[in-house]
């Protein structure tokens, strides 16, 4: 098993998630997340603010099968969104039909984000939709645009990885955009799996979105991808009005600083609640280097212990089912 594999099979165990938000905070993921509930990530979110960072906030979930707790999602992130407008903050909302009602029911899903989208255009914030893994990619662009159809305050991600991904940075080139590399684990007839390929791709998309698209957010914590952008927007003229760069919260923080500080638009991904586990383990997946990143901020000799016994555990469950 790889170290990517090892990452996102630990992001989808439910044990694992299960336990860390019983015990999370207590651990140090803090660093990493902004707070449990709303009054804490408003905080963050002045505080990145007054430094001329702006923010997208993710309402944490996982593992969304029931009605009650999609609707309970929905009515946190309508909370979140009355609470940039009333305290005029530079921010934007970041949410996974998933956690919606995308695995219930479409229909079910589609009312919930309409409504998102609707009080949010009311006050002009953006909405962007995350992307997941395969099986919702399709899915979840059905629901973008049909809400575009009646909002044009709506966004997606792609991901480099995925083979079409070319084909729909180009359909969505209209759309304000999000380019990552990817970080869920999948299959070799619809997705890259070699490491040089998926950058090869990620740089061609953020080139073609910067020439030909609406806006493009590059969210990478590599400074060889950054330092490409740099180089790439001042030979071809494009304005800074139509880009940003985006990392996440508690990654890279003087860097972040750094790129703010010599004039490019900056957006801080930040993620809220108890439920940061899945949502951990994929960015460790996505470019395990972000383990070195956060180590000496979040993990102490108790932490590594915790986390020792539950790899151990995974590793041995995966053991045992292999040699039945």
């Amino acid at each position: 098993m790889s170290l990517k594999d090892f990452f996102i099979a630990l992001s989808e165990n439910q044990t694992l998630n299960s336990a860390a938000q019983k015990y999370g905070f207590k651990l140090g993921a803090q660093s990493v997340v902004a707070g449990t509930n709303i009054d804490e990530v408003i905080e963050s979110i002045k505080h990145l603010n007054a430094q001329g960072i702006s923010c997208t906030v993710d309402n944490l979930g996982e593992f969304v099968f029931e009605k009650s707790a999609a609707l309970a999602a929905k009515e946190q992130i309508l909370a979140v969104i009355e609470r940039i407008h009333s305290e005029n903050l530079e921010a934007h909302i970041s949410l996974k039909p998933s956690q919606l009602g995308l695995d219930i029911d479409f229909e079910f899903c589609y009312e919930n984000l309409k409504e998102i989208v609707a009080l949010a255009n009311e006050y002009q914030i953006f909405v962007n939709f995350d992307m997941e893994n395969y099986a919702r990619l399709h899915p979840s662009f059905e629901l973008l645009e049909k809400i575009h159809a009646e909002y044009n305050n709506v966004g997606t991600v792609i991901q480099a990885y995925f083979f079409e991904s070319d084909e729909n940075v180009e359909r969505f080139k209209d759309y304000r955009l999000r380019l990552v590399k990817g970080a869920y684990k999948e299959d070799e007839s619809v997705a890259y799996q070699n490491k040089a390929d998926i950058d090869r791709k990620f740089i061609d998309q953020i080139e073609y979105h910067l020439l030909h698209g609406k806006f493009t957010s590059i969210a990478t914590h590599d400074h060889n991808v950054i330092n490409h952008v740099k180089q790439f927007v001042e030979m071809h003229n494009v304005p800074n009005d139509k880009f940003e760069f985006q990392m996440l919260y508690g990654f890279r923080k003087e860097m972040q600083l750094s790129l703010a500080k010599e004039g490019y638009n900056f957006c801080t991904y930040v993620p809220f609640g108890n439920d940061w586990y899945g949502y951990f383990m994929r960015r460790l997946a996505e470019r395990p280097q972000n383990m070195t990143l956060v180590t000496k901020q979040v993990f102490t000799k108790k932490t590594n212990t915790i986390l020792a016994v539950a790899a151990g555990a995974f590793l041995a469950g995966r053991m045992s089912k292999k040699y039945r």
